[in-house]
């Protein structure tokens, strides 16, 4: 079986200094309307099916649409995944645009036979750093779910096909992901690599914790991945979910 990957786009957002983010029509917004320094961004988890396992790849934002059906929900749907066939949810990091989902994930027995992945540094940082990148009372009850696994150290693998390292830039606490599969390496870096344009221009970014740190990983990346053809996921990028360098 050949691995197939699916963008689970949530919409275009614009993303300010107070961390909100605000619905952004393509044909009808304009970004100069919005608050300065506004970012338009993307927001789409990924949905990675493989012979063994249906993997998720962050949780979005945690919207429902008007019939209360989540948008994380109604998007597995769209491509014949019901919550119940998922099996791993990998998460980078959980600032909230990409861990908004777990609440309504944990809350619904229908998503009991996934395991969550969760960098254990990560979830203390986000106490210690609270709002608005966290909210952490949406995050209380990952502590003690049965169905999260806590990754440690800098470095590690799960089912001996999936590989995460511990990077540092966007955030304190941020893991990338390496999944394995016929067709090649699948990278997925979460906010230290969420655009495919940052891949090509080398450039600090002032909303990453260590700007220098995330552009040297990036431009790392980007030469290897293109010796060894990753496809690459870009969660925030408006036009270029996935791509080969």
């Amino acid at each position: 079986m050949n691995t197939q990957i699916f963008p689970l786009s949530e919409g275009h957002f614009t993303v300010g200094r107070d961390k909100s983010f605000i619905p952004f029509d393509l044909v009808k917004d304009e970004l100069n309307d919005r608050s300065t320094g506004s970012l338009l961004v993307e927001v789409q988890p990924f949905l990675i099916v493989n012979e063994t396992d249906v993997i998720l790849l962050d949780t979005g934002l945690g919207f429902s649409n008007p019939d209360g059906v989540t948008q994380l929900t109604a998007n597995l749907r769209k491509h014949n995944i019901e919550p119940e066939d998922v099996t791993k949810i990998l998460m980078s990091h959980l600032h909230k645009d990409h861990s908004g989902g777990i609440p309504n994930i944990l809350a619904d027995t229908a998503y009991d036979n996934a395991k969550i992945y969760v960098y254990a540094p990560e979830l203390e940082f986000a106490y210690e750093k609270g709002a608005p990148s966290y909210i952490t009372e949406e995050l209380d009850e990952i502590r003690y779910h049965p169905n999260v696994i806590f990754l440690e150290g800098e470095n590690g693998t799960i089912d001996d096909y999936i590989s995460y390292e511990h990077t540092n830039g966007h955030c304190p606490q941020h893991l990338v992901y390496w999944i394995e599969s016929n067709e090649g390496k699948i990278f997925f870096g979460g906010d230290e690599a969420p655009q495919m344009k940052q891949m090509r221009m080398k450039y600090i970014a002032k909303y990453d914790a260590d700007g220098r740190k995330a552009m040297e990983l990036r431009e790392a990346w980007s030469i290897k991945g293109a010796e060894e053809k990753w496809k690459f996921l870009f969660y925030h990028d408006v036009q270029t979910p996935m791509a080969t360098l």
